[in-house]
């Protein structure tokens, strides 16, 4: 999965013959999951089909002020420029960046530019002298003194036949620009994390497990939140119906206790940061039976034996790694959750309880508490799985600044 999925990203698209590549750059940014709307000059609609790009995008494109069905709906500029998380204007022609970069403000898209909240990028697209003229070279310093960021033009033929730089960079590599740039300035880039999730199966034959109810969402959707906050990410999973893909994150599957222990020792070592989330099995049957178990008797007893404590074998051995363990809780929630964090030298402990109704296994919302190693406690109301994950690696960057 991209950086870029579900961002939504505005493409402006201005008078250039390099505005072809423009269908091919909407189309990467739709595969990369990204939500794409298109505002175009009116004279850009002479080297790209309005049609193509909607159908493409599978939203309207907007080129005026007034809508070009209804005489009485107008295209809202400024909503545009919220909706963006990234406006990317390609091509990016010298006229277009002179307007930009002194104000002028004379067809929709300069005017979405202009109430844009978002990051803007621009790819410069002209002929050689053009983009050697000094008045380019001034429209490039001034749009990057305004924060804007250039994805710089490469050499090549270009439309007048001539051999030399403006050519714009092609689609793919203003895709893979823009996540590395997206990438780069993230609060967790540079950072690897080491998160485990899910449930452990303890064999008792070949066919039946000792399990818990744990789905694994909660363990999934910190992977996910850590990954787009640029840590690369080792997912060590026990068994669950859920699936992960992302460039950022490598996925382990395992079975039980035992195993997720190994792999979680395996990487300790690698990593700056580990959140131990799976509901691992606290007992495990001292004998495994190699062969089903036949059904005979009314009754069955299994012995059981301790499985070994991956967080607190972890929290023996720490040395530069920030520790986070998760307590759920039953009776007298706090007080045990404060209890873990010191016995098993965590930074951080994430306490859910079961009495809060919306919480716990097999739900897409859960309510914590988090509690750092100088007892500052944090509590937070019922939120989605996604928006707990958030709060989590909130405070988990905090830790790694403060």
């Amino acid at each position: 999965m991209s950086i870029l999925s579900g961002k939504n990203i505005l493409l402006g698209i201005s008078a250039g013959i390099a505005a072809y590549k423009s269908a091919s750059l909407v189309r990467l940014f739709i595969k990369a999951g990204a939500n794409v709307k298109v505002v175009i000059t009116p004279s850009a609609k002479d080297f790209v089909t309005p049609l193509t790009l909607s159908t493409l995008s599978k939203n309207p494109v907007h080129s005026s002020f007034v809508d070009d069905v209804d005489s009485e709906l107008w295209n809202n500029h400024v909503e545009l420029g919220l909706w963006a998380d990234l406006f990317v204007i390609a091509p990016a022609t010298a006229n277009t960046m002179s307007k930009m970069a002194n104000g002028v403000c004379d067809n929709l898209l300069l005017a979405t530019y202009l109430s844009a909240k978002c990051p803007v990028y621009f790819a410069p697209a002209m002929d050689l002298d053009m983009y050697k003229h000094p008045t380019t070279k001034q429209s490039f310093k001034k749009l990057e003194s305004y924060g804007n960021i250039i994805i710089p033009a490469t050499s090549g033929e270009l439309a007048s036949g001539l051999v030399g730089e403006g050519r714009m960079a092609e689609p793919e590599d203003i895709l893979t620009f823009i996540e590395q740039d997206v990438i780069g300035k993230l609060p967790l880039r540079g950072k690897t994390i080491l998160i485990t999730a899910g449930p452990t199966y303890e064999a008792i034959d070949p066919v039946r497990f000792i399990g818990n109810h744990s789905s694994g969402k909660m363990g999934f959707e910190i992977a996910k939140t850590a990954a787009n906050l640029g840590a690369e990410v080792i997912l060590i999973t026990g068994p669950t119906h859920l699936t992960l893909k992302h460039s950022l994150i490598n996925v382990i599957p395992v079975f039980s206790a035992e195993d997720m222990y190994l792999e979680a020792h395996k990487y300790f070592n690698q990593v700056d940061v580990a959140i131990l989330a799976a509901a691992v099995a606290d007992y495990k049957p001292k004998e495994i039976a190699t062969q089903k178990i036949k059904k005979t008797d009314a009754t069955l007893v299994l012995h059981l034996e301790k499985t070994k404590d991956i967080l607190a074998s972890l929290g023996v051995i720490k040395k530069h790694q920030l520790l986070v363990g998760f307590a759920l809780e039953t009776e007298n929630e706090l007080i045990n959750a404060k209890a873990k964090l010191k016995k098993k030298n965590l930074n951080l402990i994430v306490l859910n309880s079961l009495k809060d109704k919306g919480a716990g296994f097999k739900t897409d919302t859960n309510k914590v508490t988090i509690i750092d190693n100088k007892d500052v406690v944090t509590e937070y109301k019922l939120k989605s799985k996604t928006e707990v994950a958030k709060d989590l690696l909130n405070q988990i960057i905090k830790q790694l600044h403060g």
